[in-house]
């Protein structure tokens, strides 16, 4: 097709056109979330990713049965860092959801007053407190003692900096009064300005590493394996919000935030209950006005839904709550020159072109790259090397080139002409109808995508196998001491082949051994995610685990699948979330003999354990499929949906002989017959009601 889909406003988008751009956003956004989560090194700013997931969330709402299981909605946060040991949230620390205009805001809101079925005139309070640019952290405190810290991670599982958090000087030890036996407290550990400059003078002085802001001082100087560096450095806490706690200490947030102060915490002086939303926006406006004055960095507003009761009704969708928003701030500009352009090959073979710059400080950050996207990003803006260009950035990564400024002599520098080769491997690099992105064919036959998948397998969010980085496989790759993800594991059995490479020794070597040993077991999840299928993330593998609960199950499922009209293919596909293209991909992965090799290969050198899904063997829900049909009336849809999962269920969105409930309500139809007809219990709304309540 000629021209671009990211130029075509939402509302303007067909069905085939929604769907090619809903792939073309996920697969970007997943190799975005690679580069900043697991590589250390984004390409792209906060601004131009928020952007990227607002039109994947935009084209979502008005396309919501093409909504895909690898969906960038459904994704959070960074696997756990190498070198502390791994924490497991008892509940979840999500990312949130952003607004970018005061219309999303009004949005939220709107959708808050649908998800409970309120009233129109039905106030809705909203907790707002800035958002602070620092760490997320978890404490803990058992019977009002201090006993474990933890960073955020996954969401779902963190690292271990309880040593590292004791050294802050505003952590409550010890808290006293009506004090829950069990109380997790969340909040921020930022670096203040003064301190951020105070700290970099000391680094410029001695030689050491100049920290580009003080979110990376922060996050750097809380990861320190010495705590006794952690404690040179001046960190401060807001805390913000609870996590598990094993009694009823509140009735509101707004409430809880007065509990955390009588307990010794610091809160944002800054938040404030407001009534409706003129007050959330003003006092928006109001704390943009003044943030420069401010000794901490901010990047917006967070607004939460002030009744604890409402939260726990509106519970969250797979990344983020439903119950609270983070309003971003307008992004910083600056002048630079584009020196050189070069096109990146990523693991699944797209083809990235990025703009080399002349250094240029925005918002205190010196950056010199800039992701361009794709070909017609690169052909709509006329990016050309010499071009003066404006950038801008929202946060510590890579800024985004906004707009060309002609200074006379654009026209006489020649156009950027996107290869139709891999520049790693020469094969063909093509562009599908209706793609944003191109992709090299040459698959493993390409060094970049076979190193690239290798690195995949051994990052955070796969293996996490700690001493084996980026540099090494490729180095190993080179060598010819790995070409398969089963080699990974084998070099333990290379001593003779590693100990003399310069950078190694014997115990660099039997580090490595020890962390290859320890990371021979994990769980299904991250298994099926470290294969690098294309378009399975965390989320689309976290799902399919749940669904089929081992690998054994898994693996035949996808290999009968792959037959047209099967019971398997059937099961696939009603697996609430997995679209058409993720099905694709899945039988395409499993179709190719090299792939099942590879499974069968590391089966023989890893132990993979069964799902393990949350603690809801209590509920009548756990393990159960359950369709809703006709129109429910105490709940709305989404909140029943949100109900069942969150109680253990699988929500399917077909029938078939392996559901187990169909609660149907007035109107009911065509599902309703088949659940007749197969046998399937049919439950009313009530009825379901009163089976859950017990």
């Amino acid at each position: 097709m000629s021209g671009s889909l990211r130029d075509v406003p939402p509302t303007d988008l067909l069905p085939m056109g929604a769907a090619a751009e809903l792939k073309a956003l996920s697969r970007e956004i997943a190799e975005h979330d690679e580069r900043y989560y697991q590589q250390d090194a984004p390409s792209i700013s906060d601004a131009v990713y928020d952007a990227l997931r607002a039109r994947n969330d935009a084209i979502e709402s008005l396309f919501p049965d093409m909504v895909r299981s690898d969906s960038p909605s459904k994704k959070v946060g960074a696997a756990p860092a190498a070198g502390f040991r791994k924490v497991r949230h008892s509940k979840p620390m999500l990312s949130l959801g952003n607004a970018f205009i005061a219309a999303d805001v009004a949005d939220f809101l709107a959708g808050v007053r649908r998800f409970l079925k309120l009233a129109d005139d039905e106030p809705i309070e909203i907790v707002a407190e800035p958002k602070i640019d620092g760490l997320s952290v978890s404490l803990t405190y058992n019977k009002g003692r201090f006993v474990r810290g933890a960073t955020r991670g996954d969401g779902t599982e963190g690292e271990d900096i309880t040593a590292n958090i004791r050294t802050l000087a505003d952590l409550p030890r010890v808290i006293e009064g009506n004090v829950p036996d069990v109380l997790e407290v969340r909040g921020e550990v930022y670096m203040g300005k003064a301190a951020f400059a105070e700290l970099n003078a000391r680094q410029e002085a001695t030689g050491a590493k100049i920290f580009a802001n003080p979110r990376n001082a922060a996050a750097g100087s809380l990861r320190q394996l010495n705590p006794a560096v952690t404690a040179r450095r001046t960190l401060g806490l807001f805390a913000y919000a609870m996590g598990e706690v094993s009694g009823n200490v509140a009735e509101t947030h707004w409430d809880f935030l007065a509990c955390l102060r009588r307990w010794g915490f610091a809160t944002n002086p800054l938040g404030k209950l407001c009534k409706n939303l003129d007050q959330v926006l003003g006092l928006y406006e109001d704390t943009e006005a003044h943030r420069a004055r401010l000794d901490y960095d901010i990047d917006g507003i967070v607004y939460k839904v002030n009744r604890l009761d409402w939260q726990a009704r509106l519970g969250m969708v797979s990344r983020s709550p439903r119950w609270a928003i983070a309003h971003k701030f307008p992004a910083e500009k600056a002048k630079t020159i584009v020196e050189s352009i070069e096109i990146q090959v990523g693991r699944t073979g797209v083809l990235t072109p990025v703009a080399h710059l002349e250094p240029v400080t925005v918002g205190g950050v010196v950056v010199s790259r800039a992701t361009l996207h794709n070909e017609d990003y690169v052909a709509e803006k006329d990016i050309r090397t010499g071009d003066a260009v404006v950038i801008y950035r929202a946060g510590d990564v890579i800024p985004r080139v906004d707009e060309v400024i002609d200074d006379g002599h654009h026209d006489e520098r020649p156009r950027f002409v996107f290869p139709g080769v891999c520049p790693e491997c020469g094969s063909q690099a093509i562009r599908e109808d209706g793609m944003a992105a191109t992709h090299c064919v040459g698959g493993l036959v390409c060094p970049a995508q076979a190193v690239e998948r290798l690195k995949h397998f051994v990052s955070r969010g796969a293996f996490d196998i700690e001493g084996l980085g980026g540099k090494h496989i490729e180095a190993f790759w080179d060598d010819g001491l790995i070409s398969t993800l089963g080699d990974v594991f084998r070099l333990a059995e290379r001593a003779t082949d590693v100990v003399d490479r310069e950078g190694w020794g014997r115990t660099s070597f039997d580090n490595l051994v020890a962390a290859l040993t320890e990371r021979r077991t994990l769980p299904l999840d991250r298994f099926i995610y470290a294969l690098g299928i294309p378009q399975v993330g965390q989320a689309t593998a976290r799902t399919l685990a749940k669904q089929y609960g081992s690998l054994e199950a898994w693996s035949i499922a996808m290999n009968d699948a792959r037959i047209i009209g099967s019971e398997a293919r059937e099961e696939l596909g009603n697996i609430n979330g997995i679209g058409e293209s993720v099905i694709a991909d899945l039988l395409a992965f499993f179709a190719e003999p090299h792939n099942r090799e590879v499974i069968k290969d590391l089966r023989g050198l890893v132990s993979v354990e069964d799902f393990s899904a949350p603690a809801t063997e209590n509920s009548p829900m756990a393990g159960k499929t359950v369709v809703f049909t006709g129109t429910l009336e105490a709940l709305s849809r989404n909140e029943a949906k949100a109900r069942a999962e969150s109680l253990g269920a699988k929500v399917s969105g077909s029938v078939s002989k392996k559901t187990d409930y169909v609660v149907a309500g007035p109107g009911a139809g065509s599902k309703l017959k088949k659940a007749q007809g197969l046998g399937v219990t049919v439950l009313t709304e009530e009825d379901w009601l009163v089976l859950i309540s017990g």
